[in-house]
C-alpha cells in the first residue's frame, strides 16, 4: 500500500495514534479548521450532484472495485489496526475480510435492493414505490472495529447515491487516512467519501447544516443521546447502533467444558471489545459450577501477549491504558459490592494497555455491575433455575442489541430467543452475522438497521410515483 498522507503536528492534537501494547506514540493530528469543514460539506454537497446521476450498476462497480483493494490490502490494513488500537493480526485480518465481503454484497445485491417496486393503486393507474438517495451523510464510527463499522455503513450508501462525510474515533487517525485513499483509489469521485478530522463542535455544527441530510453513529450511550439530540432539533434522520449487554443463555448442553470454551472465545474477540459480545452468561443451575471452573480455567491459562505475534494463549491489550483504567475500576467496584472474582482482573503495570481477563459471578440487580456495559475481557455468569429465570434475566437490562440462546433441544431455545427483547436473536449460535445479515438494536442499544436488505433503506427516500393514464 502507498504511504499515508502526512498531515502537520500540533502541540495538543486532538487525532493520536498510539500503540496500546506499548503505550508508544505512532503519529499525531490536528482537528480540521472551520475552512476545511466547510470545503469537505461543500465538496459533498457538489458530488451527490454528480453522483446520484451515476447509473446505480456503475456506482456498484466502484463498490466492488472498494472491495477488491481490500482484499488486495488486508496485510497493510490488518496491521494498521493491529498497531493502532490493539486488534490481535488475525482477527485484524479477519475484519478486513469482512469489509470486502459486505461492499461486495452491496456491489451485487444493491441495484436490486434499490430496484422500482411497483404498487397496486386504488385509483387506477399506475402506482411505483422508487427508492432515491437523499443527499450528504456523516457517519461517526468508533474504534473498535476502524474498517467494519464504516464498511457497512459506507457500503449501502455509496451504491444508493449518497455521499460521505466520515468522522472517525480520534485514537484511529490512520486507518481513518487509509481507508479515505482506499476509496478514492476505487475510483469514488472526489467528495463522494471524505474523512474529516472534526472535533465535538464542529461535528454538532455539521449536523445542523442543512446540506447534511443524515447522520449515522457507532458509539457509546451518551455521545448516542447528544447526536440523536442535535439531529432531532434540525430534523435530521439518524441511525444509532450504542451499547449492548447481551445475553447468552445455556440451557443444558453435553458437554459442559466444551460450552464454556465456546463461550469464552466468543468473549475474548477483539479483546471483549465488541457491542454485541456476550456479556452475560445465564446458565442453568445443574451445569453452572462447571461452566465457571472451565471458564476460570480458560481465563488462568491466558498470559499477556504482542497483538501482532498471533502466539497462542496469550491475551492482547486493550483499545487504550484509560479504557484498561476504567474497567478495572467497574470490576473492582463490583468485588467491593459483593461479587465474587474467580480470576483475573489486574491491571497490569508499564505503559500499555493489558489487563487481565476476568471471571465474575455473584453480580446483583443493585450493583453497578448489573446495569452497565463492562467493554472488555470480562465474563459475568448468573445461575437460573429455569427457563422463566433465564428469561427474566436476560431481559433485565436497559440494552437490547442481540442475545443467544443454546440447548440440545432446539425448539426449547427458540421459544426462550422468541422472548428476548434484543434486535437480533440466534438460537444455537453466538451471532448471526454476515453482509446479508441486517444489524442493530432496540432499546438503550439504539435503533435502525445496518447490513443486509435493510441497509439499504435507511438513509433513502422511498417516493412514490404515480402516473394517472
Amino acid at each position: 500500500m502507498p504511504s499515508l498522507p502526512t498531515r502537520p503536528v500540533i502541540d495538543r492534537p486532538a487525532y493520536r495514534s498510539v500503540d496500546p501494547a506499548t503505550g508508544r506514540v505512532l503519529a499525531e493530528y490536528p482537528t480540521a479548521t472551520e475552512a476545511g469543514v466547510q470545503e469537505a460539506l461543500a465538496g459533498a454537497d457538489t458530488a451527490f450532484r454528480a453522483w446520484r446521476a451515476v447509473p446505480i450498476q456503475e456506482r456498484a462497480a466502484v463498490a466492488a472495485r472498494v472491495g477488491a483493494l481490500f482484499t488486495e490490502r488486508a496485510p497493510d490494513l490488518a496491521a494498521i489496526i493491529t498497531q493502532e488500537m490493539g486488534k490481535p493480526l488475525t482477527e485484524a485480518r479477519e475484519e478486513v475480510e469482512f469489509c470486502a465481503e459486505i461492499f461486495a454484497y452491496f456491489a451485487d445485491h444493491g441495484p436490486g435492493l434499490a430496484a422500482d417496486q411497483p404498487i397496486t393503486a386504488s385509483a387506477g393507474g399506475r402506482a411505483v414505490i422508487q427508492k432515491r438517495p437523499i443527499g450528504v451523510l456523516l457517519g461517526i464510527m468508533p474504534w473498535n472495529f476502524p474498517y467494519y463499522q464504516v464498511a457497512r455503513f459506507v457500503a449501502p450508501n455509496l451504491v444508493l447515491g449518497n455521499t460521505i462525510v466520515l468522522k472517525h474515533a480520534e485514537s484511529c487517525p490512520r486507518a481513518a487516512l487509509a481507508l479515505e485513499q482506499l476509496m478514492a483509489e476505487a475510483g469514488a469521485p472526489a467528495g463522494a467519501y471524505t474523512n474529516l478530522f472534526a472535533s465535538h463542535p464542529q461535528v454538532a455544527d455539521i449536523i445542523a447544516d442543512p446540506r447534511v441530510q443524515g447522520v449515522s453513529l457507532t458509539g457509546s450511550e451518551r455521545a448516542g443521546a447528544k447526536v440523536a439530540e442535535i439531529a432531532g432539533r434540525n430534523l435530521k434522520k439518524v441511525v444509532l447502533e450504542l451499547g449492548g449487554s447481551d445475553p447468552y443463555v445455556v440451557l443444558d448442553t453435553d458437554d459442559v467444558a466444551a460450552s464454556a470454551r465456546a463461550a469464552f472465545a466468543t468473549r475474548m474477540a477483539n479483546t471483549g471489545q465488541a457491542c454485541n459480545s456476550n456479556k452475560r452468561m445465564i446458565v442453568s443451575a445443574d451445569i453452572y459450577d462447571e461452566f465457571v471452573a472451565e471458564l476460570t480455567r480458560q481465563a488462568e491459562a491466558l498470559t499477556p501477549g504482542d497483538p501482532a505475534a498471533e502466539t497462542d494463549g496469550t491475551f492482547a491489550p486493550l483499545s487504550s491504558r484509560a479504557a484498561a483504567e476504567e474497567l478495572a475500576a467497574q470490576i473492582q467496584d463490583a468485588v467491593e459490592a459483593g461479587a465474587t472474582l474467580h480470576a483475573g482482573g489486574r491491571l497490569l503495570e508499564g505503559p500499555g494497555a493489558y489487563l487481565e481477563p476476568a471471571v465474575l459471578t455473584g453480580i446483583t440487580p443493585d450493583m453497578a455491575a448489573h446495569h452497565e456495559e463492562l467493554f472488555g475481557p470480562v465474563a459475568v455468569i448468573y445461575r437460573v433455575a429455569d427457563d422463566a429465570e433465564a428469561l427474566a434475566v436476560a431481559n433485565d437490562t436497559p440494552y437490547g442489541l442481540g442475545g443467544a440462546v443454546f440447548s440440545t433441544d432446539p425448539e426449547r431455545a427458540r421459544q426462550l430467543a422468541e422472548d428476548l427483547e434484543a434486535g437480533m436473536a440466534a438460537v444455537n449460535a453466538a451471532e448471526a452475522e454476515g453482509a446479508g445479515m441486517p444489524f442493530g438494536g432496540v432499546k438503550r442499544s439504539g435503533y435502525g438497521r445496518e447490513l443486509g436488505p435493510l441497509g439499504m433503506d435507511e438513509f433513502v427516500n422511498k417516493r412514490l410515483l404515480y402516473i394517472n393514464d
